[in-house]
């Protein structure tokens, strides 16, 4: 097997990197680099902790910058309500964004013959079609193209002309649809309201439960930065009738999101001790908050909570996150669905599914 990365941009991506990892025969494993995006997540200490696992050789910060970084592209964003003018813009802008990123480029990319990009709706998937190198697309969440397709969504109108065009590397469509893009791996076909011929289905779970226990430590090390005074003190909590809320980055608005919190505690969780694992988005101080909840420190997927042995919720609490289907640890699991944000927020702002 060749030389390989991947780029991350959330604590989720980096936890399917390192089970794709664990996943390989013995003498392929610790051969790979990581990249971590500082675009949208604060990945506090984890470069430091993914060093001294071991798992990859170099770990490296991509520093891209969002296009909102460079003011010359505004004008090729807005909305003419022509298509043909519409286009033109489009082109310009592929181009533009992909040269402008390659001064924040940390990563000779060149170099690896597979490279695996989480959402490469960022702009690393505008540099990389920029220059020219193939790579492997990723699924940014466990099935989140359920909830909303970005290449669908971000496209509507001509998308099969649009998707033509960036088969052809003219414009540029994230999900598959790029043509240096050489396939997209995802978790479940099944849930999918479209499909893409570069679709690859790698379901996740059978590689969470291909983890022996040193590799499940391993794991819980990477992402805590005290994992043993961790399991400690969560155990003495969450027995008896405890139940976990996974809170969200959505909707933005910070007080929306106080509001969501108070109103599922007080309408679902009466009579239990509360348990809330923020999202590393979610920058809310819920310990300030709710001091009469438990609230999980540090950053990391909730399913790294599978591998805490001991630990027993009655129910677990979200939105709309696929990540439930993956919960190991609680007797019941409760998805209210994306129209309970419609109480806090203009359902434009995330009914996604309408495309």
């Amino acid at each position: 097997m060749g030389k390989r990365i991947y780029v991350c941009h959330t604590f989720y991506n980096v936890y399917v990197s390192l089970l794709k990892e664990f996943n390989l025969p013995e003498g392929e494993q610790g051969k790979a680099d990581i990249a971590l995006s500082t675009m949208s997540t604060d990945f506090s200490g984890l470069q430091e902790r993914l060093a001294s696992s071991g798992v990859f050789g170099r770990i490296y910060l991509l520093e891209e910058k969002r296009d909102s970084y460079f003011p010359e592209l505004a004008k090729y964003k807005r909305s003419y309500h022509n298509i043909v003018r519409h286009l033109y813009n489009r082109i310009v802008y592929t181009k533009k964004l992909g040269k402008l990123e390659e001064a924040y480029m940390t990563v000779d990319f060149r170099q690896y013959d597979d490279i695996y990009v989480y959402c490469d709706s960022d702009p690393i998937g505008y540099y990389l079609n920029y220059k020219h190198i193939y790579y492997h697309a990723m699924e940014d969440g466990l099935d989140c193209l359920k909830y909303l397709d970005g290449a669908h969504y971000d496209n509507r109108g001509h998308f099969k002309l649009k998707a033509f065009l960036s088969s052809l590397n003219v414009i540029f469509i994230q999900n598959g649809y790029g043509k240096y893009c050489l396939d997209m791996e995802i978790n479940d076909l099944s849930c999918l309201r479209h499909t893409c011929p570069k679709y690859k289905v790698v379901p996740r779970k059978p590689l969470e439960l291909a983890l022996d226990s040193g590799q499940k430590r391993k794991m819980l090390h990477i992402f805590m930065e005290d994992a043993d005074a961790f399991l400690q003190e969560l155990g003495e909590k969450a027995s008896g009738d405890c139940i976990l809320f996974l809170t969200q980055p959505h909707p933005k608005s910070e007080e929306a999101r106080v509001r969501i919190c108070h109103d599922i505690i007080k309408e679902y969780c009466q009579g239990c001790h509360v348990v809330i694992k923020p999202h590393p988005r979610d920058l809310i101080d819920y310990a300030a908050l709710r001091p009469d909840c438990t609230v999980i420190r540090g950053k990391f997927p909730v399913e790294v909570l599978n591998f805490l042995e001991g630990i027993r919720f009655k129910k677990v609490i979200s939105i709309a996150t696929t990540a439930l289907d993956t919960i190991d640890f609680a007797e019941e699991k409760i998805n209210l669905g994306d129209t309970f944000w419609d109480r806090y927020e203009d359902p434009a702002n995330h009914n996604w599914r309408t495309v």
